[in-house]
């Protein structure tokens, strides 16, 4: 009898209202035990798998020439002083020039959902950085991600991301030392 007791005196107190044992997601649905957890919500973070490469190859070739020839007789009556003249002038241009460019990126980034889209798909951002002595490597990536491109393990390769900003910067004294003194970007401005 003080079992029935107890239990009436608990569900009393609770109000009579049962709550689930697990947490409920923002949209009311509650977590599934057995499902992936896959990015979906704000807050949520998921990780970007970064793989891409671009090449470029240019070549431009341009010529250009130009000649001319004047000549002049002897002077007749009054301008017999004049002398035979003649006079000739050539003008060329020729010019080469090729261009070869190659990128490659590869890491991993993890970002935040920092907004969910009517049709659902997610707004990401997220920075990275990385110290080396005294070097600071900073990878920024923002962009929208499709919740049908998340994978089991919630991650997402980057060539799916839309409207995607990838960002790679450092700075430091090794980073200093690659860029161009001031005196000398001052003239490459002038000449």
């Amino acid at each position: 009898m003080s079992l029935f007791v107890c239990i009436i005196t608990v569900y009393w107190q609770t109000g009579g209202q049962a709550q689930s044992l697990w947490a409920e997601t923002q949209t009311g649905s509650s977590m599934n035990l057995f499902a992936d957890h896959k990015a979906h919500n704000i807050g949520d973070t998921l990780t970007i798998i970064i793989s891409e490469s671009s090449s470029t190859n240019t070549t431009k070739s341009m010529s250009n020439g130009k000649s001319g020839s004047n000549s002049l007789g002897a002077g007749a009556g009054i301008f017999s002083f004049l002398a035979q003249a003649s006079a000739n002038q050539s003008d060329s241009f020729k010019a080469n020039g090729s261009s070869k460019d190659t990128n490659s990126v590869n890491g991993k980034i993890t970002v935040t959902v920092v907004d969910v889209k009517p049709n659902g798909n997610m707004l990401v951002e997220g920075t990275q950085s990385i110290w080396q002595n005294k070097d600071e490597h900073k990878i920024t990536l923002n962009g929208v991600v499709r919740p049908d491109d998340v994978t089991y393990d919630n991650t997402v390769p980057s060539y799916l991301v839309a409207d995607a900003t990838l960002k790679f910067d450092g700075k430091g004294p090794l980073n200093a030392k690659q860029r161009q003194g001031i005196l000398t970007q001052i003239l490459n401005i002038l000449f």
